[in-house]
């Protein structure tokens, strides 16, 4: 049974690079907004006449933190209706409806395995959210290894606050991936997310599970490269977006 539609307002937007904000959404008829690291809510936005073509789904970037208030961080896709809308006529105190939680790209039960947590750019979304609930919870679990890929440093999103967070959390490894970066960061890398999950899986080849996020040709290629590598279809979790 799908959730209710709920009423979203807006009550604050961030620019985060040239071509994302952060968009913090206050969920009107509840005090706490309950969901799982790793699910989305979908948008009713006024872009068009048709109800299934007005919709659009984001991943939350925030950590369930007991309040009423959600982060998602979008990409202004030029053509795209929705983010037109979002970027151009959204402002502090819009409204619109909202539905979710939804989704069961979810931590798993148990952490008995490491976790591969693959993405592109806004694909970071509900990893940001996990890795938040770890850490706040105190959870214990075995290596996690973010790995996201975006094209030049300025396209980094929570790039400090990552860099930050593998300080303090332990067995927490944040691997940022450039594509078109000339001056790449210390500890970062050069290339695709590729080479870094298969260069650490041949370090050290532990029983894994993958989460993949992003655009079909990344997730699809991850996928491929990973079952050669002699993992488990049942070990790879997707989240397609786009």
């Amino acid at each position: 049974m799908l959730p209710e539609w709920k009423t979203g307002k807006v009550i604050d937007i961030v620019d985060e690079t040239a071509s994302t904000k952060k968009f913090f959404i206050e969920i009107q008829g509840v005090t706490d907004f309950q969901f799982h690291p790793g699910q989305f809510i979908t948008l009713d936005l006024p872009i068009h006449e048709q109800k299934n073509k007005r919709w659009r789904s984001y991943s939350i970037a925030s950590a369930p933190n007991k309040t009423n208030i959600v982060e998602l961080i979008i990409v202004h896709l030029h053509g795209g209706a929705g983010t037109t809308y979002l970027f151009n006529e959204v402002q502090v105190g819009t409204e619109f409806p909202v539905r979710g939680p939804q989704g069961k790209f979810i931590l798993p039960e148990e952490f008995d395995k490491d976790l591969f947590l693959i993405c592109t750019g806004t694909g970071i979304a509900p990893f940001r959210s996990m890795i938040h609930y770890l850490n706040e919870q105190k959870i214990m679990h075995r290596k996690v290894n973010l790995i996201v890929g975006c094209r030049k440093l300025t396209d980094a999103l929570y790039f400090n606050e990552l860099n930050e967070l593998a300080k303090s959390e332990p067995n927490f490894y944040y691997h940022p991936v450039f594509s078109r970066e000339e001056n790449v960061p210390e500890g970062a890398y050069k290339g695709y997310v590729h080479q870094v999950y298969e260069q650490l899986l041949k370090e050290e080849k532990d029983p894994a599970r993958f989460y993949l996020c992003g655009w079909k040709n990344m997730i699809d290629e991850a996928k491929e490269r990973i079952m050669a590598m002699g993992y488990e279809k049942k070990d790879i979790h997707l989240e397609l977006y786009g």
